[in-house]
């Protein structure tokens, strides 16, 4: 069933009886589930708890009658997380400045929400204003699922194409056949940050324990970060470590990244299934310290792709001190996996989300399926700041 937010004063018995009577029948004469957050809440924080609701509900209902500061800021997070288009505005009729009802000096819209189609309702007449609230619901609904039928993707395509070139370009002036191309994208939050901002986030997400690691920032002339208009991007060749890394911040939070194989330094035609765990695990591990440090709440959704190239007739090996006895070749060149998780989930499910990942990279290495019993060996002994 779908659902419903409705932002109100909490505590007012005339409001309850307003939404116990008018909103709650309404909402469900019309096949959604209303949630309020003070009798629906699961224990957590209360700002995150009502983020969430407004996030995961299909028509959010915000009564703004008696001004309080709670509901307007509500409303807020709804219009910041673009759910404009699931947004009903409603108030008592006696804070309509154009009521004869209305009492100069009395309780009344704000001025910044004014000018906003709000539905206005008669403590007299709940009848009358369930029954307009439905059919405002209905049309609501309506709109909502024809845009629902453009399909939109999260990406921004422009952007990543253009560093895909640079990045691609790069490569093979390295000389590098075999890459790892990761994408991220905050899908239903769009930030603004400064590229001050953006370079000190990737500084602090930074994993020293495998390696260069992911979205290495170095201090010294050329392999610097650089900022341009919309970001900032470092492009790293390194003749020392025999590597290549590129990767890019864009200042609404969506991340690029592509870097040759840890592999090709050891031996070329190998792929070891115990380094592209660690990768993958780093790679999870990177984007929630990124992301916390931009101050990203950690219940927003993030669209993650992380895709391995330049396999074809790679063999699937390990690391020395890991055996890997049958010879497993890949006929397939690339494989990309988008999975859409959140920085909660990576926190307290990180093992799964890496599987989610791994299962479809090893598959095309003639089936080749790891014990689970390994793999999160692998997991926690890079959380724990060991490689094996």
């Amino acid at each position: 069933m779908k659902q419903a937010f409705i932002i109100m004063q909490i505590g007012n018995s005339d409001l309850d009886k307003v939404c116990e009577k008018a909103i709650v029948p309404a909402l469900k004469s019309c096949g959604l589930d209303p949630k309020r957050v003070d009798k629906h809440n699961e224990g957590r924080l209360l700002k995150s708890e009502i983020v969430g609701f407004i996030k995961s509900s299909d028509i959010i209902i915000a009564d703004l009658t008696n001004e309080r500061p709670n509901c307007y800021l509500e409303v807020g997070y709804a219009m910041g997380l673009d759910k404009f288009q699931n947004l009903i505005l409603t108030a008592r009729e006696d804070h309509n400045q154009g009521s004869p009802n209305y009492k100069k000096g009395g309780s009344r819209i704000h001025f910044d929400l004014s000018g906003y189609d709000i539905l206005f309702w008669d403590p007299n007449d709940l009848d009358g204003f369930r029954e307009e609230l439905q059919k405002r619901i209905k049309r609501r609904l309506s709109t909502l699922t024809s845009r629902m039928k453009i399909p939109v993707t999260p990406w921004n395509t422009e952007w990543i194409s253009k560093h895909q070139k640079l990045a691609s370009y790069g490569l093979t002036e390295s000389q590098k056949q075999g890459y790892m191309e990761i994408r991220a994208t905050l899908t239903d939050l769009r930030l603004n940050v400064s590229q001050a901002e953006l370079l000190r986030a990737a500084d602090q997400a930074q994993i020293h324990t495998f390696g260069w690691p992911i979205g290495v920032v170095l201090n010294s002339g050329e392999k610097r970060p650089k900022p341009v208009t919309d970001g900032i991007f470092a492009e790293i060749k390194s003749t020392l470590s025999d590597s290549y890394d590129y990767w890019a911040i864009r200042s609404d939070g969506t991340f690029y990244l592509c870097k040759s194989l840890f592999e090709d330094q050891k031996s070329s035609g190998l792929i070891f299934f115990n380094t592209r765990i660690v990768r993958i695990t780093e790679t999870l591990l990177y984007l929630d310290r990124l992301y916390s440090s931009l101050k990203v709440l950690s219940n927003t959704h993030i669209l993650i792709a992380i895709e391995h190239g330049g396999l074809k007739d790679r063999v699937l090996a390990a690391t020395p001190n890991r055996l890997m006895l049958e010879r497993r070749q890949s006929k397939e060149g690339e494989v990309c996996t988008e999975v859409e998780t959140t920085i909660d989930e990576i926190r307290s499910n990180l093992t799964n989300i890496v599987e989610k990942f791994t299962q479809p990279l090893f598959v095309v290495f003639d089936f080749f399926e790891l014990d689970k019993k390994v793999l999160e060996q692998i997991v926690n002994d890079f959380v724990a700041g060991r490689v094996t």
